[in-house]
């Protein structure tokens, strides 16, 4: 029986992982995968598992994934899933989840791609609220992608017009605006099988994790931070994944927890939690590869989503409470947790496909009108009108 690992320019944590795995006796290996053309028709796979560190880059990669999935290999994380979520849909999960998070808006993306006009825009306000929105999250505040990561096209910005100027140079991307939560302390949490927690102090102005001596929190703050962990991953249905969290006068903010490829480089992480991450992960695919993964069942976030079954369901209020129960089964204390989540939290739900609706009109692509489009009010810039307000 064997685990494909399929990595990109990680130098440290794959061979790690490889070594881990193949010397633990227990009738799975380990190696590198390699990938050429992939044929529609092709059925099953000499891999039981497949580690995916590199598919969020390579679509390539992403697809094969999903085929592999349809043909019955275990794939960590489910591809399906990881494809369906982005920061801003978890963000508002949380919400519903009873998660502390920090106040946040969607905004429409600044430009668009060659052949969007002003009549694929009909839909946008113009001009957005900005000074409704600020008032909202407060200054400063975090503009950062909807789906992004590794702090790539993060600002913080600290007026109106500031947040003008950072927003301009966003180009395609969808931002979200968000609260900035002034820490007294910052943890990164690996959660692994949706069961493991290990909470890693982080000082996430010099980017670099501290030790857990240096940074102790008081253990019932600590064990709080273990259960969110586990109650956000279980529904997402990540079994890999770190959850960021800002510490606010006792209240611990879920920053970001969007992290299916979680940094596990040791000059990074640091060796002891290198080590800690390395034997976790590698009993994780282990028990999975031998006893099979719950990466397929219909996780938690559907149930909020299917209409056709919504008035049968449960409030999310109560959904919460019953992930949480099965969360507080596991978790004996901030670093010891013994089992798995019970099956009974809820009863899976079959999702129903959506039917595609034919788009409206024909598409509008001569570069006159697309000209003119992007000078159109898709994004602020800074105004000379007393108003202040945003004109294109």
């Amino acid at each position: 029986m064997k685990i494909g690992i399929l990595v990109g320019m990680e130098n440290t944590f794959p061979p790690a992982l490889i070594e881990k795995i193949n010397s633990m006796n227990a009738g799975v290996t380990a190696e590198y995968i390699k990938l050429g053309g992939i044929r529609a028709d092709s059925e099953g796979s000499e891999y039981r598992l497949i580690f995916d560190r590199i598919s969020h880059e390579i679509p390539y990669y992403r697809s094969f994934l999903k085929h592999a999935v349809l043909n019955g290999t275990i794939v960590v994380n489910n591809p399906f899933w990881w494809s369906a979520d982005d920061k801003f849909f978890n963000y508002s999960l949380a919400v519903k989840l009873g998660v502390a998070v920090p106040k946040t808006v969607l905004l429409p993306q600044k430009a668009y791609i060659k052949g969007v006009t002003d009549a694929s825009l009909r839909n946008l306000e113009f001009p957005l609220k900005w000074q409704e929105i600020v008032d909202y999250v407060g200054l400063p505040a975090i503009l950062k992608p909807h789906d992004g990561g590794g702090w790539r096209d993060v600002y913080k910005v600290e007026s109106l017009e500031h947040l003008w100027e950072c927003y301009n140079k966003t180009g395609t991307l969808a931002m979200t605006l968000q609260e900035f939560i002034d820490f007294t302390d910052y943890v990164r949490c690996y959660c692994v099988g949706r069961k493991h927690v290990l909470v890693m102090p982080y000082d996430p102005k010099n980017r670099r994790y501290v030790p857990r001596e240096e940074a102790a929190l008081a253990p019932d703050l600590e064990d709080r931070i273990v259960r969110e962990t586990m109650l956000l991953n279980e529904a997402l249905g990540y079994d890999l994944n770190t959850v960021e969290f800002a510490i606010r006068d006792g209240i611990p903010y879920a920053i970001d927890f969007m992290n299916p490829a979680p940094d596990a480089d040791i000059y990074s992480v640091t060796q002891p939690y290198f080590n800690w991450v390395v034997n976790a992960v590698a009993e994780m695919l282990v028990d999975y590869a031998r006893n099979g993964a719950p990466t397929l069942r219909h996780h938690r976030w559907n149930r909020f989503l299917d209409n056709d079954v919504i008035g049968n369901l449960p409030t999310a209020s109560e959904i919460t409470r019953e992930i949480l129960t099965g969360v507080g089964q596991v978790a004996e204390t901030a670093s010891t947790v013994v089992s798995s989540v019970i099956e009974q939290i809820t009863e899976t739900v079959a999702p129903r496909r959506g039917r595609k609706k034919a788009g409206e009109g024909a598409a509008e692509g001569k570069a006159a009108k697309a000209k003119s489009a992007e000078k159109s009010a898709r994004g602020p810039r800074k105004s000379k009108s007393a108003s202040g307000d945003p004109r294109a």
